[in-house]
């Protein structure tokens, strides 16, 4: 290696050392009003005492009532988990987040996101160079997954979750912990390796380790429902993911208010 090449590698490296020194995450930001709230949670045995549930209530996409409230849930009465994934129109880009059943029946949701600031959005290029704060979201399914199906419009598959009740009680305890971290201490998002899907699939590891092995379609998430089949993490009855898709997209329901409660209807 010449002198000039070990030079600029030094060079490089002195310049990323700096950048990240520069580039600190916070929670001292001019927040979009629906991510300025923090939800934290409180633990008391079988008891989690969450403060600031979102439970916003929209018109539309832009016109909406930022809305929180407390609860507390036994998770002892936890009984099933359930895996969403929003497809967006770019190939291979989604959403995806989870929600926890509790007897009730009562559904608690998680989404992991960018922190957004006012007048901001999301870039996949800017993701990679620690501009995005990242965020738990935690609210009802009124909120995380009707703002998707409903306003949005966008495609929305629920899958229940091929798992046992006390291993869906030690993933939510251990993303409500991380939701907790991240209000005392912030992280920043990253497009490769803290994204929604990624960071799901790092508390299942973190309850049964290995279950969900590195694999392309964890970074392309639209594919993700594909790859939770495939492994046996879906407790569906299709063996084929068009199959899974359309059985399990509901969008059609979620919009028909004569089937019920948004999240019963969502479910039939």
């Amino acid at each position: 290696m010449g002198q000039k090449t070990t030079l600029a590698i030094i060079g490089a490296c002195i310049l990323i050392a700096a950048y990240s020194f520069i580039f600190q995450p916070s929670n001292e930001r001019d927040w979009n009003r629906d991510q300025t709230v923090l939800t934290q949670t409180e633990f008391d045995g079988d008891l989690a005492h969450v403060k600031n549930i979102r439970n916003n209530s929209y018109r539309n996409t832009t016109d909406y009532d930022v809305r929180h409230y407390d609860a507390t849930y036994n998770l002892s009465e936890l009984r099933r988990a359930w895996f969403i994934v929003e497809p967006f129109s770019t190939k291979g880009a989604a959403h995806t987040l989870v929600s926890f059943e509790f007897e009730g029946p009562r559904y608690l949701a998680v989404s992991v996101e960018i922190r957004k600031e006012q007048g901001e959005s999301f870039s996949a290029v800017k993701g990679l160079f620690r501009q995005y704060e990242l965020m738990y979201v935690i609210g009802d399914e009124e909120d995380l997954i009707k703002l998707r199906s409903n306003h949005r419009k966008d495609t929305v598959y629920l899958y229940p979750v091929n798992t046992t009740q006390e291993k869906a009680r030690r993933m939510l305890e251990s993303m409500l912990t991380e939701a907790n971290e991240l209000a005392a201490q912030p992280k920043f998002y990253n497009t490769l390796v803290s994204t929604c899907t990624t960071n799901i699939v790092k508390h299942a590891n973190e309850v049964t380790p290995d279950r969900v092995p590195l694999d392309w379609r964890i970074l392309a998430p639209a594919h993700a429902d594909e790859y939770a089949l495939e492994i046996g993490l879906l407790d569906v009855e299709e063996t084929t993911i068009n199959a899974a898709r359309e059985r399990h997209r509901i969008n059609d329901r979620a919009l028909d208010e004569s089937l019920g409660p948004f999240s019963e209807r969502i479910r039939k």
